[in-house]
């Protein structure tokens, strides 16, 4: 299936979203430590990311380039739960509706799974995060439930708090590959 969405006011670069692989491993890690929000994992742990969880993970790809990527899991406790554990874009390619874009497609991977729940965690003053988490919310027309997951004196290195947010989802399957574009 082929969805069309607008990335860029300006640019006319073509996004495609895809699931990762072992070779996206390098550039996944260097989104997530270029970042300088993220908790970057070892580039290791990226290299297993992609191989381990490509089912519930995306990439997106931009003239052959990794611009972006949504990391998750299906919760061991939950199999109707999946775990968004990361969402990144590369700086050249913020504000532009790509997180927005592969969160969407990731949902829509998941749906032929039986997924009918979406979590994250988010530190309470990352208003960006909260606001695209949101979003998503209304794009499934219902509500993001907020709950405490971990509090400061959880982590051993003065780590924020990580609130627990949940999405009840009711979607459609996608096909293994989607490509988004501005042109009309």
């Amino acid at each position: 299936m082929t969805q069309t969405r607008t990335l860029s006011r300006t640019a006319t670069e073509t996004a495609v979203i895809r699931a990762p692989r072992t070779a996206d491993g390098a550039p996944l890690w260097r989104i997530a430590v270029d970042s300088r929000v993220l908790d970057a994992n070892s580039s290791y742990a990226y290299l297993l990311w992609c191989r381990d969880f490509r089912s519930t993970s995306v990439v997106a790809e931009i003239d052959s380039e990794v611009a972006g990527f949504v990391t998750g899991y299906l919760r061991p406790q939950a199999r109707d739960t999946l775990f968004v554990w990361q969402v990144a874009v590369d700086e050249r390619w913020r504000g532009r509706g790509l997180a927005a874009a592969m969160l969407d497609r990731l949902v829509g991977n998941v749906a032929g799974q039986g997924i009918s729940t979406l979590e994250t965690t988010v530190s309470p003053d990352n208003e960006a995060s909260l606001a695209m988490f949101a979003a998503l919310a209304r794009r499934h027309d219902t509500d993001l439930e907020r709950e405490r997951l971990f509090t400061p004196p959880d982590f051993p290195d003065g780590h924020q708090a990580e609130d627990l947010y949940r999405i009840a989802l009711q979607t459609a399957a996608h096909t293994e590959e989607e490509i988004i574009d501005d042109h009309r």
